[in-house]
């Protein structure tokens, strides 16, 4: 409804003004709310069975799946005394911290692995390379010319010889990634019991001396200043 200054003059009350004041114009009523009638809605036509599709089911979470390991062979923990009557079956590594380890190496129980250090150690490869993994209490790790745990030789990888020898103080085997038959070149050396790698490692061997100067190894992973083997050797 339009508002005039006629009108506020009026509610002040002032006459003279007040006749000379043209009628008020005639006032419209808003449309009373039934009047006020909105358009109809659109009529929704329901969704056929074709458009109503079920969400898709969450995925699963992801599975690990563990590779399958094979059985280990029955091994006697002492070493046939062919074996150790024969010099080659003796690895001798010469540590940068002055030390010397002697591992008695058991092609009896892991033929195919101890050939391959066997070979390696003939050709130098072992030589100035670090042990680039140790951890005080569980193991030292070496063998990998790259130094950082992902290297190997320019061999094949081996299929796993796991026997039921256990892991105990000086016992060697050969590191490997999470397939059975990865191991390559790396090794490493035990610093105490561990049943958790029992079956499932390839043992190689055990030191029969110096361990003493294998537990002066650099720790760390890798260490800041790591142990080199400045030669390793056979026979002796």
């Amino acid at each position: 409804m339009r508002k005039t200054l006629f009108a506020a003059m009026i509610l002040a009350g002032a006459a003279s003004v007040a006749a000379q004041t043209p009628p008020p114009a005639a006032t419209e009523a808003p449309p009373a709310a039934a009047d006020q009638v909105p358009p109809p809605a659109a009529a929704e036509t329901p969704p056929s069975a074709a458009d109503q599709t079920p969400p898709p089911p969450a995925a699963p979470p992801p599975v690990r799946v563990t590779p399958k390991m094979p059985p280990p062979a029955a091994a006697n923990i002492l070493p046939p005394p062919a074996v150790t009557a024969d010099p080659a079956n003796r690895l001798t590594l010469q540590l940068s911290t002055g030390g010397a380890v002697v591992i008695q190496l058991r092609p009896d129980i892991a033929p195919q692995n101890v050939a391959r250090i066997q070979t390696l150690v003939q050709s130098g490869f072992y030589n100035g390379l670090i042990f680039h993994r140790v951890v005080p209490g569980f193991m030292a790790q070496g063998g990998d010319p790259m130094g950082t745990g992902e290297g190997g030789s320019q061999l094949p990888d081996l299929p796993p010889e796991f026997t039921t020898i256990p892991h105990m103080r000086g016992t060697v085997s050969m590191a490997r990634a999470d397939a059975a038959n990865s191991a390559n070149s790396q090794f490493y050396i035990m610093f105490a019991r561990n049943p958790d790698l029992d079956k499932i490692y390839t043992v190689i061997g055990r030191v029969i001396s110096g361990m003493d100067a294998v537990d002066k190894i650099a720790p760390g992973e890798p260490p800041a200043q790591p142990t080199k083997i400045i030669r390793a050797s056979l026979g002796g």
